[in-house]
């Protein structure tokens, strides 16, 4: 399993474990005691605390209705500009209509294309793509199959093969050019299986604290499915999302936190959440430690220094792994670069896109 993926489920399985041992009171005061110690030394956000003048435009009608109670402006900005762009999937003529966020000017260089970590959405990107934006280059910011806020109302297959021919069909339909393939987390996952399967559709890579040293989801793969139900319901409950919270970032108020939570919990209250992460659970996940030795484009990886859940040692092994690659290391920094330094991220992947060579 990776890393990422191993903090959620065992979060999860702890908490079932809680839950039926034990009392709900027990539980409360539990994750209350853990609000109060950062986990990640010395890792401070940016994005929170930056002035920002919020977008007055409308949200768009699909996403959750509590999108309104979210006060992050950078998160509300963002959050107007998530459309949903038709793509056609399988032999037939029926297509997902798949959420991301357009750039507003396209032009003849290669476009970024962020993916975002596991359960996760766009708004993830909500810091740094402004940024990336203010410096010029063409920006999508996507949602991975069965995550963020694309129509699922069909209920399709959400496995690695599914997210995988899904971001092909949006990229030959709409992107169209060799693009710089951003993932973070196990968005690095996602992006190493996408550009060793789809070479030509990858001009370059960046992998930010990437999960990609695991086997898959292991043993929940085994799990009957109403058991796998009953634990994917309480990974969009507030009080799990706040730990991962404490776990991801570091001393930031409990407002900014709770609100960044909320953030991050609002793909959740689409009615077909519970399913596509089942889906996603049970097939097996994402495994591309055979995958990584096999990337020719040329990589970017960017680490946070005091990144607790995915260590040095592994950044260290993807660097010499990947044949073309080079390393930089962001100081005072935990798991999510992009949001808690996301001035640093987006200078050091607008030089990489800028740049001929390694």
């Amino acid at each position: 399993m990776h890393p990422t993926q191993e903090l959620v489920f065992l979060l999860f399985g702890f908490l079932i474990f809680v839950v039926f041992t034990l009392n709900i009171y027990k539980l409360l005061v539990m994750l209350a005691l853990a609000l109060r110690f950062s986990v990640i030394g010395g890792a401070k956000a940016e994005c929170g605390g930056s002035r920002h003048r919020c977008c007055c435009g409308r949200f768009p009608a699909f996403l959750p209705k509590e999108v309104h109670e979210i006060k992050d402006p950078f998160a509300r900005t963002l959050a107007q500009r998530i459309q949903r762009l038709p793509v056609k999937i399988g032999f037939s003529e029926s297509c997902i209509m798949s959420s991301c966020v357009k750039p507003i000017r396209q032009y003849e260089t290669n476009p970024v294309v962020l993916l975002h970590c596991f359960d996760s959405s766009c708004l993830e990107w909500r810091c740094a793509y402004p940024l990336l934006e203010g410096a010029g280059l063409e920006v999508w910011a996507v949602d991975v199959l069965g995550w963020g806020f694309s129509d699922l109302e069909s209920r399709p297959p959400c496995n690695v093969a599914a997210k995988r021919h899904h971001l092909y069909q949006l990229w030959k339909s709409h992107i169209r050019r060799p693009m710089i393939l951003v993932g973070p987390s196990l968005g690095g996952a996602a992006a190493i299986d996408f550009a060793v399967n789809y070479p030509e559709a990858v001009k370059k890579l960046v992998l930010i604290n990437a999960s990609v040293y695991a086997e898959g989801t292991g043993v929940l793969t085994r799990l009957p499915r109403k058991i796998a139900y009953a634990g994917v319901s309480f990974l969009k409950s507030i009080p799990l999302r706040l730990y991962a919270n404490v776990l991801a970032f570091g001393n930031i108020p409990f407002t900014t936190r709770l609100d960044w939570t909320n953030v991050g919990r609002l793909h959740c209250l689409l009615p077909w959440w519970e399913d596509a992460t089942v889906s996603y659970m049970l097939s097996g996940g994402y495994n591309v430690v055979s995958q990584i030795k096999q990337v020719k484009q040329k990589t970017l990886v960017i680490w946070g220094e005091y990144d607790n859940i995915v260590s040095n040692k592994l950044a260290m092994r993807l660097y010499c792994e990947i044949p073309n690659s080079l390393m930089r290391q962001i100081p005072d920094c935990g798991h999510l670069p992009h949001v808690e330094k996301p001035n640093a991220v987006a200078q050091l992947i607008a030089d990489f896109a800028r740049s001929d060579s390694c």
